[in-house]
Order: structure tokens, then sequence, then C-alpha cells
């Protein structure tokens, strides 16, 4: 039970770590991740479905993601730079719309399915041995988010580009002040989020098919912001873990005394709680504005 959940949390963590990269980088909260992970994984199931080898429908999704990050930072938020943080919240907002429309014009409306071919079952040594109920999946899942982590973790601490990023995520302009192209740094962060939205989708894909439903994940991956801090990778990797056990542990215990069904709101319960203590939250900086 326990151990399903701390998986599960995986995948938020998944969803929360497109809106890590961009508000780290410019301060924008992109409502449209969960768009992007939805369009992502529809494009990919679309190729495959029309008989797209799966490694080439992957390249090509890919790069669809990379271009559409970047024209998104180029047309979308580009001209709204300096201007209120909520002109930029709308603008994603607005993004969302169009994406689904997009998807509709290009792919059609109908769910699918989609397999990446690990089985969505009990591994059974585990079982059988530690009754330990662990779905292959969830495992694949597991190692494909802690593999993505050790590659961004990588890409920002030890590369020329991250300390660029993590300069400007510190001040706007004090890096244009050294001669960082701020405009570029911001390209390649949108890049990046559609390449983890990518990997987002096709793991939601997986457990719950690839349909409309999948742009609210975004909505699932605000507590686990909220618990580990919006600028700290590492915080989306421990938030996701906490929501992820918590609603396991409180659809079991309290679910019974309450009528059961608390599972899909009990995570923005913990979220509401924990602002009231720490709402920068686990990872987060605090901010003290001097008066």
């Amino acid at each position: 039970m326990l151990a399903g959940g701390l998986l599960a949390g995986v995948m938020y963590a998944l969803v929360a770590l497109g809106f890590v990269l961009i508000y780290k980088a410019s301060g924008v909260f992109n409502f449209a991740q969960g768009s992007m992970v939805f369009f992502a994984a529809l494009t990919f199931v679309s190729l495959t479905e029309r008989g797209w080898n799966f490694w080439l429908a992957l390249a090509v999704t890919l790069a669809v993601m990379v271009v559409l990050g970047m024209l998104t930072e180029r047309i979308v938020l580009r001209p709204l730079i300096n201007q209120p943080p909520i002109t930029l919240l709308m603008a994603t907002i607005g993004l969302t719309f169009v994406l689904e429309g997009l998807s509709q014009l290009a792919f059609g409306s109908q769910p699918h399915g989609l397999e990446l071919g690990i089985p969505d079952v009990p591994i059974e040594w585990l079982s059988e041995k530690w009754n330990i109920s662990i779905s292959q999946f969830d495992l694949f899942a597991a190692f494909v988010a802690g593999l993505l982590v050790t590659v961004l973790a990588v890409l920002f601490q030890k590369t020329r580009i991250g300390r660029a990023l993590r300069a400007v995520a510190d001040d706007h302009q004090a890096a244009l002040a050294v001669g960082i192209p701020l405009q570029h740094i911001w390209t390649i962060v949108w890049a990046v989020a559609g390449c983890v939205a990518l990997v987002a989708g096709m793991m939601w894909g997986v457990r719950n098919g690839v349909q409309y439903a999948l742009t609210f994940t975004a909505l699932k991956a605000l507590p686990v912001l909220i618990l580990g801090g919006f600028e700290s990778i590492a915080g989306a990797i421990v938030g996701g873990l906490i929501i992820g056990a918590s609603e396991k542990l409180a659809e079991v215990y309290i679910g019974p005394m309450v009528g059961g069904g608390i599972e899909s709101w009990f995570a923005y319960v913990v979220a509401l709680l924990f602002l009231l203590v720490r709402p920068e939250g686990l990872f987060g900086e605090k901010h003290i504005d001097r008066v």
C-alpha cells in the first residue's frame, strides 16, 4: 500500500518537474503544462497507431515538443517580458486551450490506449515472499523518473547552460549585466520542459489512457509543488512522494470514516495545511520583503 503510494507520487512528480523548470528560470507559472503533457502523449500514440516505428514516433514527438516549447517562448512569452505575473499566467491559460484545440484538429478527440510493453501487474516474487504489491509499470516509471532527475541535475549543476540558468534564476538583471543571453536560456528551458512533458505524458498515458482528462494532471501537481517548493527539482520528487503516500494512507485509514473517495481531494487538504506552516515549501527559499 505505502510502496504503491510512493510510486504513484513519482508519477505526480514527473508532471511537477515541468512546472519547476519554467518557474525556476523565468518566474512564470505554466498553467499549460498539463496540456503539453496531453499533446505529447496524443502525438506519440497517434503516430504509432498510424504504423510508425516506436523509436521513430518517439524521436518525431520529441522534436515536436522541443519546437513547441521554443515557439511558446518566442511567440507567447517573449513579447510579455516585464509584464505583471498575472498577465503571463493568463497567457499560459490561453495556451492551454490553444493546445487542446490543436490536438483535436490534428488527431481527433477520441481516447486512445497506450502500451509501452511494460505490464501493469504486480511483481510476483515480491507479492509471494514479502506480501508487497508493486506494479511492474510503477517500478519502471520510478526508474524513468529517477533517470530524468539525474540527467536534469547534471545539466543544471555541471554544465555551462546550467550555471547560466542558476544565474538567471537568482537575478535576471544581474545575469543580463554579465552577458548571459536571457531569452536563449528561456528558450532552452521551455524546450526541456517539452521533453519532460513527453515523458510524463507517456507514463500517464499508459496508466489512464490518452484522453483530455490528462490535462487535469497539472492540477494534481499543484499540491506537489506547494510541498516541495516551486523552484526545486528535488522538492518536486519529495513532494510527489509525500502526496502519493499520504493519499493512499488516508484512503485506507481515514476513508472508511467519511465514506471513502477522499483520495481525489486529500492532497489539496494537505497542501492547504502546509501553506499555513511553510508557504515557501520544504526546499523553497523564504522571501522577505523590506518596507
